[in-house]
Order: structure tokens, then sequence, then C-alpha cells
């Protein structure tokens, strides 16, 4: 999934759900720095390649993750995450 796929890549809505329940939810709008200055420098020290993921921190709603939750990740209305803790 690329960035052209979403009309603005520094206004997306993302959340994540444990078990069905949304936990964190947030949007890049509110992040320290945009998507594009962040792929900017770390590109500067290594190659990037699709399906990379890049961890910048997280929203509101830090909690714990038992083996057997259920987590959900989604980016507007597209799922990008869905596996079982183990």
């Amino acid at each position: 999934m690329g960035k052209e796929k979403f009309i603005d890549i520094q206004r997306l809505h993302f959340h994540l759900d444990i078990n069905g329940t949304t936990v964190q939810e947030g949007r890049t709008s509110d992040m320290l720095f945009t998507v594009d200055e962040i792929i900017s420098y770390l590109s500067q020290f290594f190659t990037l390649k699709t399906g990379d993921l890049l961890y910048t921190g997280t929203p509101v709603g830090v909690g714990p993750v038992h083996i057997g939750d259920h987590l959900e990740g989604w980016l507007e209305e597209r799922k990008v995450l869905d596996f079982k803790a183990c």
C-alpha cells in the first residue's frame, strides 16, 4: 500500500484495537514531525524498502498486551495489522 493511495498522508486517522476494543487512536497530523520528514531523515542512514515499519511513538492509551490478545491496527478504513499475541 503506497502513499499515493491516501488523500493526505499528513492527516491519516489510525487506531489500535485489542480484542475488538479501541485502545489507541490518533492522527498523523498530531505527530511532532511529518511523515515525509521522518522518511527523509531516516533514509539518510538506511535504505527503506516497501514493507518496512517505522515505529515513531504512540498516542495515549498505552497498556498491557496479554498472551492470546487479538490486536488489529488500522490506517483510515484499512486494516494493516492483525495478529494474536503469543
